[in-house]
């Protein structure tokens, strides 16, 4: 059996300034409103929240100052994002092209792909989104069937993507296709950056149970797209993707999109809870730390330039479990009415509703098992 190291999370600098600054500012700045917002709040969007995170230098923090970033430590942003999403801020709108579609375009982008599209990401003014899961194929990034052919004109795409999150108010994605025509699986896939106002395209509304539209799926009938567009090295798609999703999988959101109904049971349960209440407090406390303790070695793994694909996959499975069971556990000790219009009950309905879509984010938790276990060497 194969293991993994655990990395000291070791960020320069003072944090604890960091985070008391952003608190500061978080206080002046951050929009109010329903308290049912800051649950899950990485699916909040407010454009006018990001633009003033933007211009605040929280956003496109590891980017180069030459393109607008920051120029500051992965674990540093990491402190930062630790802080919004536990202070349940919209962070929504520009999440996508911070977290993964700016690192990704100074990773393997042209030198004139980052002037064009770095920029407004450290601003938070330009929103992206992930071209990945297809219709028949589920989390099967392999069954990729959405093609690009390259013509003297550029590339012309054709197919469709399903459950693209932000897709209807976002300016750009980052989507896999098969550039290699007659290749399966893994081989001859690329990426392609392609803006949404391109003609050709078509956004449809995804709107779940619950009323929301986060998700859209997205129709390319014979869209051309300049030979510019492609992202590293063409065939190259499926290694990028996969470097990718190490960034998607292991941060902070894997377990805190529940955390605004944490706070609210510890706020409600006061400074003498009963028993069940105190242990269930006691037990979410040690599980969350855990993970927190995880995510942060494979965030710092990941700023060593190591590959955690293992650890980060551990990160969502263990994250997505944790999140996911927190209303139910809570559901079963507290003993809140439908109609109580508290922040505890209004907190606890809205994530009974949506938590059970958490583990499909990135990945199924089979897909994600499936990685753990060849990791580890047990398949």
């Amino acid at each position: 059996m194969q293991g993994f190291t655990l990395f000291d999370f070791d960020p320069p600098g003072d944090t604890i300034a960091l985070r008391a600054d952003l608190r500061a500012w978080l206080s002046e700045h951050q929009p109010q409103g329903d308290v049912v917002r800051r649950a899950n709040c990485w699916a909040s969007f407010d454009p006018d929240f990001s633009t003033a995170l933007g211009k605040a230098g929280y956003i496109g923090m590891t980017l180069p100052e030459r393109y607008g970033g920051g120029g500051r430590h992965p674990l540093e942003r990491y402190v930062v994002i630790e802080e919004l999403l536990a202070a349940g801020a919209p962070v929504g709108a520009h999440w996508i092209a911070d977290r993964q579609t700016g690192p990704l375009i100074l990773r393997y982008g042209s030198e004139e792909q980052r002037e064009l599209y770095l920029p407004g990401i450290a601003r938070g003014e330009l929103y992206a989104c992930i071209g990945l899961s297809e219709p028949g194929a589920g989390s099967d990034l392999a069954a990729v069937r959405t093609s690009a052919r390259e013509t003297a004109d550029g590339w012309r795409v054709n197919g469709q993507k399903i459950w693209t999150t932000g897709a209807h108010f976002s300016h750009v994605i980052l989507a896999l296709v098969r550039t290699e025509e007659g290749s399966e699986r893994n081989a001859g896939l690329s990426q392609l950056l392609i803006d949404l106002d391109t003609p050709g395209i078509t956004i449809r509304p995804i709107v779940d149970m619950a009323g929301n539209h986060d998700f859209n799926e997205i129709f390319f009938d014979d869209v051309l797209v300049p030979h510019s567009a492609l992202v590293g090295e063409r065939g190259q798609g499926w290694r990028q993707v996969t470097a990718e999703l190490a960034l998607e999988r292991s941060g902070p959101e894997r377990y805190l999109s529940s955390h605004a109904l944490f706070a609210a049971l510890i706020d409600a349960a006061g400074p003498d809870p009963d028993p069940a209440l105190a242990t269930l407090i006691g037990e979410l406390t040690a599980e969350m730390w855990t993970l927190r303790q995880l995510s942060m070695s494979t965030a710092a793994k990941l700023a060593a330039g190591e590959d955690p694909m293992v650890e980060a996959s551990m990160v969502k499975e263990l994250g997505n479990a944790f999140e996911q069971d927190m209303p139910r556990r809570v559901q079963a000790i507290v003993d809140c009415g439908w109609d109580d219009e508290s922040d505890l009950a209004r907190l606890l309905r809205a994530l009974l509703i949506a938590s059970p879509s958490f583990s499909l984010r990135g990945g199924t938790r089979e897909v994600i098992r499936g990685i753990i276990a060849r990791g580890l060497g047990l398949r």
